[in-house]
């Protein structure tokens, strides 16, 4: 890639070659030997920086490290593994250490201590590994020469990392944001630490419990060559086992132009465990290869006939001559010596076959390795457009109930993504005063790695022990605390005002300390969203009327409200006023803007009073939503604008989970699997109690339908959507039944047994009822075989009609009748799944000994199937990328900057500010997204150019380099392997020009990563000249990793 200034160059063709090409043109002109000159002082000792030692060690890692095969056998690629979980039935800290192995045995840092001593053993030994949360810590307590050992075993591609992020992140309750960060946490680190041979090119998704197609579009985005798992559903591994097609062509977008989202994806044959009888770990019971003939157990011909028949029948559901085995399983190799001195040991006398015509020939390997082979093949494989869900592995087993498991902590997880974002923000516009300044020294990073822990396939998923879940929860809640002291720090920077400032999370139940005691006070609104939103604020206050005042001293409409009895019970002794202030704020993109509330003595009072009953109608100038009125519960949905209307009804159920005593299977509901007793769900009640409270800033119909379970619809006045909050438990458990507790939606809508759902909060896809796009189902539960996960939405509609529903958290759903969405809210089991985690999922807490309550909220919005994507795309995001609020006591400091936007303009409805992360102390990490997919939308499905040097209003952008998109490859250096689908043509990566070197398009559906050099805009002449005559940025590497590069600005080269 080459970055230059007039007619010089710095030409830095790989991120890790770790040398810098001066170059000139022929005649060598005054200006080019100026810059030249003043290159090499800047850069010092640049040229000559080493890598690891004075002599930097041969590389061979990756392909070139693979041992080779041989032609006209059987290959057998063994690789040696463990898989760790990032906390499951222990708390990460106690894998790591080993601690409560009366729990389970299991201890990382000895696995790293024995397979590195191993693998110094024997050259020919490989070893992979993968989650780099462990990796990392293990890797700090290391003494130098250690490390130094570690390099070389990784630049010699002895020792290989796959899939490389800080977890192995689960598939259907990670949001893809979260994901591109956790992915992006762990790939830093082994690129820092190893160069290009710590970049892993395979993907490993070997124990997540179904696949997500967005995954795979990210995987391929994020440059890898394939991608390997090992759960399938069992009819589609027998389907695929008969047709050989356990390796295929994943074309993981409708919008991406192939192969840009096309991904090699293999299925493992034993999910990620040893074929059986070769399990040689300290937690196995296989015999292990007794070779002296000496012995009366002698075995090794019974252990070479044995194998041989095991990789002969896996050959027989593969393609090629080339076959994987897995040699691992959980928490192995914590004495690596008793497999690998097995593992030799099957090589040696497997091999010693061929003498004898045998056609089996064995290796160490590792998956690139096998990937390598594959490719080699030159073949041709099945194409895949659709997902891996859901799974099951039995007829009665699917695994569907874990898309709404633990919906508290899939909800605290999403709020912490949203408060990481902000927080990534605010470091980069605050500065280096953000990181420390008058509330002390706060972090970005803490957080960061709390979230990366929180995507793990047991976290996010919930299926967890609950000792583990509390864990994960206090790890996000301590990150928030780091943060909060950066935002303050930051916010005093941006404003001028050092005031102490306070943080309520817990407003959803009307709790905040200082709303509720202040009699002046004010809000400080900060918008992590690169376009202006209007957002409600609801805080809890004792008085019943007030004066709210914007930034520009513009009064504002409020309404005090009665707090509802629902509010009131499950916020307990935590908060203890009766009232409400509700207020519509607008802040601007990027940016906060501060509102002052302050309380009116004497006056008369402005509390809004229920009243019994619901009204016939509520509306505002876009929405009307009807009541029957025997039942209080809603009846209709109408656009205004649109001039639309549905009939709508939307109830509460509960489904009776399994308790495995039946004659057709014994399993039963729990944290994993959704099995319920019956297809008919109990209704909760017919009727609900309802209250109406109506005012100008928002209209809301109270209902009660148990003393569990209750909802406030609602509807602001500016508002597009209408809000369905629900209040869910505790789940009454003294009749011995499990309850799933689920809300339906049922219209009119001619839905033809189609709805929708997101993959990962990005592109849809179509779910159809009782149907597999590329294998025949046999349908054996009814209604846990048609849910699906729902990550930020789902919708349903025909020709004319388009009701979409966008979530707060990860759910499960499905549309079992047609018009019908149903969303699961919460479960509470009695019963272990036996899948291992060992216990029910029945929560209950310090706050809720009875049983955990959970508040949530839906956002439903009514539409033309056209236009439907115009009002649910930004919808979604607002709903992931919610504003902070911090509340400073008394009056506002007169000299405070009350407003402010990081951003010169909003950028345009299409383009979604993704990333915008400190990278180092120069330079942040910018994402832009394009969030429409093709064709669904006539205004947003078009290309669209951002003009990255016009981006902010207080940085100077000095210059930009674009990144794949786990920022771990220069853009224009990422080379994967290219695959050709079965009936088509293999397509070939199109490439398409900017504008100009600061003007980047974004197309449907398309990220783009970005390195940019920044300096603070002090708002001076200087710095819009600075801006102005800077035209291009050099980057060198200085050695195998983005954070050692030098920047050498365009404008410090000029004469």
């Amino acid at each position: 890639m080459q970055r230059g200034f007039g007619d010089c160059h710095v030409t830095s063709r790989a991120i890790n070659t770790g040398h810098v090409i001066l170059c000139c043109s022929s005649s060598m002109t005054a200006r080019c030997q100026h810059v030249v000159a003043a290159l090499l002082l800047t850069l010092g000792g640049v040229l000559s920086f080493p890598v690891g030692s004075e002599k930097r060690d041969p590389v061979s890692c990756g392909y070139q490290s693979c041992h080779p095969t041989k032609p006209g056998m059987l290959n057998v690629h063994l690789v040696p593994h463990t898989h760790d979980d990032v906390g499951w039935l222990k708390t990460v800290d106690q894998y790591f250490y080993g601690d409560r192995n009366d729990i389970q045995h299991a201890g990382v840092q000895y696995i790293l201590d024995s397979v590195v001593d191993q693998l110094l053993k024997n050259p020919d030994r490989r070893f992979i590994y993968v989650e780099t949360a462990f990796f990392y810590r293990w890797w700090k307590q290391q003494s130098a020469s250690m490390q130094q050992t570690v390099k070389q075993l990784v630049n010699e591609g002895r020792l290989e990392f796959v899939n490389g992020g800080w977890c192995m992140s689960d598939e259907a309750a990670s949001h893809y944001s979260a994901v591109i960060d956790q992915m992006t946490l762990g790939l830093r680190f082994l690129n820092e630490t190893f160069g290009a041979c710590g970049r892993p090119r395979v993907a490993w998704h070997i124990d997540p419990f179904g696949h997500a197609r967005e995954h795979a579009s990210l995987f391929s985005q994020m440059g890898y060559d394939g991608f390997f798992f090992g759960r399938l559903d069992y009819q589609d591994r027998d389907s695929r086992r008969s047709k050989k097609e356990q390796e295929l062509l994943w074309r993981a977008s409708d919008s991406l132009p192939a192969p840009m989202a096309d991904l090699f994806t293999g299925i493992l044959p034993n999910g990620y465990n040893p074929p059986t009888g070769f399990c040689w770990d300290q937690l196995c019971n296989d015999a292990p290869i007794r070779d002296d003939p000496d012995l009366e157990d002698y075995n090794v011909d019974d252990v070479v006939q044995r194998f041989l028949q095991a990789a002969n029948n896996q050959a027989e559901m593969y393609k090629t001559n080339h076959i994987i085995m897995t040699m691992g399983s959980d928490f192995q190799y914590e004495n690596a010596n008793l497999w690998y001195k097995n593992l030799d040991k099957l090589i040696l006398y497997v091999n010693a076959q061929q003498a004898k015509g045998g056609k089996v020939n064995v290796l160490y390997s590792t998956p690139s390795c096998y990937l390598q082979e594959l490719h080699r093949a030159n073949l041709t494989w099945p194409l895949k457009t659709d997902d891996f869900f859901p799974y099951a592995d039995d007829a009665h087993n699917f695994w569907t109930g874990y898309f709404t498991s633990r919906p508290a902590l899939k909800r605290y997880e999403r709020i912490s993504n949203s408060n990481l974002q902000t927080c990534n923000q605010l470091e980069v516009l605050g500065g280096a005063a953000s990181r420390k300044g008058p509330f002390g020294e706060g972090d970005s990073q803490t957080l960061r790695k709390a979230m990366g822990v929180a995507q793990h396939h047991d976290a996010v998923s919930g299926t967890a022990k609950q000792h583990v879940t509390n864990d994960y929860a206090r790890k996000l809640a301590n990150g928030w605390q780091h943060c909060q002291v950066l935002v303050s720090n930051s916010l005093a920077s941006l404003s001028g005002s050092s005031a102490p400032r306070v943080y309520c999370d817990l407003l959803n139940v009307s709790v905040c300390s200082l709303t509720e005691s202040s009699k002046k006070f004010s809000v400080t609104v900060y918008n992590p969203l690169a376009r202006p939103v209007t957002w409600p604020i609801r805080l809890p206050v004792y008085g019943s009327s007030y004066l709210i005042k914007d930034a520009k001293g513009n009064s504002v409409d409020s309404q005090v409200l009665p707090v509802s009895k629902a509010t009131r019970e499950v916020r307990r002794s935590r908060g203890h006023t009766a009232n409400e202030l509700v207020f519509q704020v607008q802040a601007p993109p990027l940016g906060y803007t501060t509102y002052s509330v302050s309380m009116l003595q004497g006056g008369a009072s402005s509390a809004a009073s229920p009243k019994r009953g619901a009204p016939t109608s509520i509306q505002n100038k876009f929405l009307q939503v009807t009541f029957d009125p025997d039942t209080g519960l809603i009846s209709g949905l109408s656009n205004l604008e649109t001039k639309q209307s549905i009939k709508l009804t939307q109830n509460f159920y509960w489904y009776n989970a399994s308790d495995g005593k039946n004659s057709e299977s014994r399993q039963p509901s729990g944290a994993y699997i959704f099995r319920p007793n019956s297809t008919v769900p109990f209704v909760i009640s017919r009727v609900a109690k309802t209250e109406t409270v109506q005012t100008s800033v928002v209209q809301e119909v109270r209902q009660w339908f148990a003393p569990w379970v209750s909802q406030v619809v609602r509807l602001y006045a500016d508002s597009r959507a209408l809000e369905l909050e629900w209040t869910v438990g505790p789940l009454p458990v003294s009749d011995g039944l499990g309850k799933e507790v689920i809300t339906r939606l049922d219209s009119s809508i001619k839905t033809n047994e189609m709805f929708y759902t997101d993959s990962n909060g990005r592109e849809i896809l179509q779910r159809r009822k009782d149907f597999r796009p590329t294998w025949q189902l046999k349908q054996s539960e009814p209604i846990a075989g048609n849910y699906y996960p729902i990550n930020s939405r789902a919708f349903i509609k025909d020709d004319v009609d388009q009701l979409t529903v966008v979530t707060d958290r990860s759910q499960g759903g499905g549309s079992i009748q047609n018009g019908s969405l149903e969303i699961m809210l919460h479960r509470r089991l009695l019963y272990d799944d036996n899948r291992g985690v060992g216990e029910p999922l029945n929560e209950v807490s310090d706050i809720f000994p009875e049983g955990l309550v959970v508040r949530g909220r839906f956002l439903l919005s009514l539409d033309r199937p056209a236009s439907a994507a115009d009002i649910y795309r930004p919808l979604g995001q607002e709903e992931v990328l919610q504003p902070v609020l911090s509340f400073t006591d008394g009056d506002l400091d007169a000299n405070a900057r009350l407003e402010f936007s990081g951003l010169q303009a909003a950028l345009p409805p299409a383009v979604h500010l993704l990333t915008l992360s400190q990278w180092d102390a120069d330079s942040v990490l910018l994402r832009l997204e394009h969030q429409f997919q093709i064709s669904e939308s006539k205004l947003n499905s078009q290309p669209v150019t951002v003009n990255l040097q016009k981006l902010f209003s207080t940085l100077n952008v000095l210059g930009v380099s674009e990144l794949n998109l786990s920022a771990n490859q220069w853009k224009d250096e990422v080379r994967r392997l290219s695959w050709t689908p079965e009936n088509e043509e293999k397509p070939y990566l199109k490439t398409f020009q900017d504008p100009s070197a600061w003007e980047v398009t974004l197309r449907p559906m398309e990220i783009r990563t970005f390195l940019v050099r920044v300096r603070a805009d002090a708002s001076s002449t200087e710095g819009r000249r600075r801006r102005q005559t800077v035209t291009e940025e050099v980057l060198v590497p200085q050695n195998t990793s983005f954070s050692q590069k030098s920047h050498i600005k365009a404008d410090q080269m000029l004469p």
